[in-house]
């Protein structure tokens, strides 16, 4: 098992259990899965620069990605139906939570200028959703490898019933929220 997955077992589930003030232990929320999505917009140009993105985003997370069609031709930026315009790869269980662990650990800590996760990033279903401007903040990424620094969006899936219950159980993976922020 992993050590987030122990952690929450043995001493989360209970505290938010007694904080949120749930009586039955199946409803203390969880994590589902994490989707990390990378976009590759200059790919329809090139197909190298998605095989570079599906080997970057395979390494950060563990698994192997996919790529994403598009759904329907655009003529006004030149896309086709079918044509490849980005990568994504969906992790559960095990690989999950050792995908949080480094980035709740390692990855945020390397962020340039940050200052705390949004709190207006929640959907109001309980899942949270973030963008990295720079995926070699990923210790796995070879800095001297990279043809070109890409963003990605991570979106983390709970089965909380709202905002508030989705946030404690973040929070008590150490996810580093800002309180002070507005915007």
């Amino acid at each position: 098992m992993t050590r987030l997955l122990e952690q929450y077992n043995s001493q989360i589930k209970s505290e938010l259990k007694d904080k949120l003030g749930l009586k039955n232990s199946f409803a203390v929320p969880k994590i589902k899965k994490i989707i990390l999505n990378m976009g590759v917009g200059e790919g329809k140009d090139d197909s190298k620069l998605i095989d570079k993105a599906l080997e970057d985003l395979s390494l950060i997370s563990g698994q192997k990605a996919i790529k994403t069609k598009s759904k329907k031709a655009i003529s006004g930026f030149k896309i086709r139906e079918g044509m490849p315009l980005g990568v994504k790869v969906t992790l559960r269980n095990k690989i999950m939570y050792e995908f949080l662990d480094r980035l709740v650990n390692i990855a945020i800590p390397r962020i340039r200028d940050f200052r705390g996760l949004n709190l207006k990033s929640f959907d109001g279903n309980g899942n949270f959703s973030m963008g990295i401007k720079e995926h070699v903040i990923f210790p796995e990424i070879n800095f001297d490898k990279v043809d070109k620094i890409r963003g990605m969006d991570i979106t983390i899936c709970t089965s909380a019933k709202n905002n508030n219950e989705a946030l404690e159980l973040l929070k008590s993976f150490n996810m580093p929220f800002n309180e002070n922020k507005i915007n």
